[in-house]
């Protein structure tokens, strides 16, 4: 928490001092989410460093926002649930989310890339009913990136569990989505779609997957929100 505060007693204010601290709404953002594991909150803030991460889910619990808590079976494993109190957040975040879409310029959100957060979101996001039963593979090729990040494979079991690998898990490729970071971000926050893209996505593989590609993938939550910045 901010140690001098605003010393002011109105509740904007007194909110702000427990909310208002760097990285702190963008944690939030992740815990409304669902996740609840530090490792799995780790890969929704990717440019957080673990240590940062500590000490602002230690201040959310002295807030009363979340509560730490030993994973039954699991001896020394964590996770961090919302109280009443961040579920009650959930509209606040939505909220901040939704303005920005709406509000800050696109090529304002455009400048700020990043690979980690942007597959992390397309995996929880990601809508397994129109892909075929048992496992798919999808792997995403980020041309203009260097080789280690270039690589992301998303795999949709039978039941629809989806889980993201960023090495080759050894599964047979269903399809290859080619592309760069740029298109495949402005894609996923609904600035342009699929379709739109025309050469810049490369679809090879499954056909029937391709196509769907669209619906499978989902949008950002927030991406149903119209633009009204340029």
């Amino acid at each position: 928490m901010a140690q001098h505060g605003y010393k002011q007693f109105c509740p904007l204010s007194m909110a702000a001092e427990v909310l208002c601290t760097r990285w702190t709404m963008v944690l939030m953002r992740e815990l409304v989410a669902g996740s609840t594991r530090f490792n799995d909150l780790r890969r929704g803030v990717p440019k957080m460093s673990p240590t940062l991460l500590s000490q602002r889910l230690k201040e959310l619990e002295l807030a009363g926002i979340v509560e730490r808590r030993e994973v039954p079976g699991e001896r020394g494993i964590f996770d961090y649930q919302l109280t009443e109190a961040g579920r009650d957040l959930r509209p606040v975040v939505e909220a901040m989310g939704f303005w920005g879409q709406k509000w800050v310029e696109s090529r304002l959100s455009l400048k700020n890339l990043d690979p980690s957060l942007l597959m992390w979101d397309m995996r929880r996001n990601l809508n397994p009913s129109p892909l075929p039963e048992g496992r798919t593979v999808i792997q995403f090729l980020y041309q203009d990136l260097p080789a280690s990040k270039r690589s992301w494979w998303l795999i949709v079991e039978k039941h629809g569990e989806v889980d993201l690998c960023w090495y080759d898990p050894g599964f047979e490729v269903d399809l290859y989505v080619a592309t760069d970071l740029y298109t495949m971000t402005a894609i996923w926050m609904g600035l342009l779609t699929v379709e739109k893209a025309g050469v810049k996505v490369a679809l090879t593989g499954d056909k029937a997957i391709g196509k769907q590609m669209q619906t499978w993938l989902g949008l950002s939550p927030f991406a149903v929100e119209p633009k009204r910045a340029a």
